[in-house]
């Protein structure tokens, strides 16, 4: 679990508007499966992390920008955390 609330709220918000207009909130949780299961493709997931890296202030290395780090909001989230 985030220790900032916020993040993950915003980073869900992100993903309903831009990849899954129309969807109902509660379908997307903090261990919804982003990459793994196709909701972000690898053009989606650069555009998440464009997002992140404006929105937070952070960077994410080439090399963090994977299903590692990138496949639910609570990892989005961690990675964020980790930066601050």
């Amino acid at each position: 679990m985030s220790d900032h609330p916020l993040v993950p709220q915003v980073i869900a918000e992100f993903i309903l508007g831009e990849f899954l207009p129309g969807e109902d909130p509660v379908n997307l949780s903090e261990q919804t499966q982003l990459i793994t299961s196709g909701i972000l493709d690898s053009l989606a997931t650069l555009r998440l992390i464009a997002f992140v890296e404006q929105k937070f202030g952070v960077r994410i290395a080439a090399h963090e920008a994977d299903e590692s780090n990138f496949d639910t909001i609570e990892l989005i989230s961690r990675l964020i955390e980790s930066k601050r």
